[in-house]
């Protein structure tokens, strides 16, 4: 037998009950696949995270990421809420970890004022697929319940990826945003069709002076309904709004606020900075805020 130790964690958020969140097995070396997966079932969070021993000298700990039906290759609150955890059991100073995730070995920047953490992690590799057009478009659509009309102009409704792909459908009014009541059943068989498990549909505020973005994200077809906060939807967002001019490019760096999870009772905020060069994005970040809303044992 062996304790292990086991926290909920609410990323991107301060106030426990807000934000989305996320298990973190603190010291999961020793579990087989098997059982992190029934883990993860039973905390049944939209992730959870396992913190291990580093496997190799090029990085500081290794992370994995289970859905409660699935092995995942990035998590954006799970990161937050992993490395938010590992900061306070090693009273950690301001500090880089290299990470080793599904989607590679990346960076973590760990920022430590007033007694408390900020987490910024460096997401993967973005990845753009053609925008989609004709019958797939329109079947995401009617899985949404939205029509043409709803979308952003501007807008193409495409898969991006910074690790792990999400499809970003924008539109034009938060009202139509909060009032989404989605076929899930027709989504994840989209998914199965498209290859990509995700769905963030957006409303963009470019003007505001606090949060220049809302939205909500659907992935049933990995037994996640809706994530409240979604820092892989929310990151590739960045990136295609560089991608697709929809924001100034002229420089080398193009910052946002993001909020989600109003419409499910958990809004949280999420960092965003894209690095550019020539206009093109390069590189996304991600950071927030993390509170432990409890902490236990589990022996197995």
């Amino acid at each position: 037998m062996k304790k292990y130790r086991v926290y909920q964690v609410d990323a991107f958020t301060t106030e426990k009950f807000q934000g989305n969140p996320a298990g973190v097995i603190a010291n999961a070396d020793g579990l087989s696949d098997t059982q992190m997966q029934a883990i993860a079932r039973e905390m049944n969070n939209s992730e959870t995270a396992f913190i291990l021993l580093p496997s190799g000298s090029d990085h500081d700990v290794w992370l994995r990421f289970f859905t409660p039906t699935t092995e995942v290759p990035s998590c954006g609150h799970a990161t937050i809420a992993a490395h938010y955890v590992r900061a306070i059991e090693k009273r950690l100073p301001s500090c880089e970890v290299m990470q080793k995730i599904g989607a590679g070995i990346l960076p973590v920047h760990v920022l430590h004022a007033e007694g408390d953490y900020h987490v910024i992690m460096t997401q993967g590799a973005i990845e753009f697929s053609p925008p989609f057009d004709g019958t797939t478009r329109n079947d995401i659509l009617a899985a949404l319940g939205l029509g043409a009309a709803d979308l952003h102009g501007e807008c193409p409704v495409q898969v991006v990826s910074t690790g792990h792909s999400k499809v970003l459908i924008g539109i034009r009014e938060r009202d139509t945003l909060n009032g989404l009541r989605p076929d899930l059943m027709r989504l994840a068989a989209i998914s199965g069709e498209i290859g990509c498990n995700g769905y963030f549909v957006f409303v963009l505020d470019l003007d505001a002076a606090d949060v220049q973005a809302h939205g909500r994200m659907f992935a049933p077809a990995i037994g996640v309904a809706e994530d409240p906060v979604t820092g892989n939807a929310n990151g590739p967002l960045g990136a295609y709004l560089v991608q697709h001019e929809l924001v100034p490019t002229h420089g080398r760096t193009f910052s946002f606020r993001a909020q989600q999870g109003e419409a499910c009772g958990r809004s949280g905020i999420i960092e965003v900075t894209v690095e550019m060069t020539v206009g093109e994005p390069k590189l996304v970040r991600i950071g927030g805020r993390a509170v432990i809303a409890y902490r236990g044992e589990l022996e197995l």
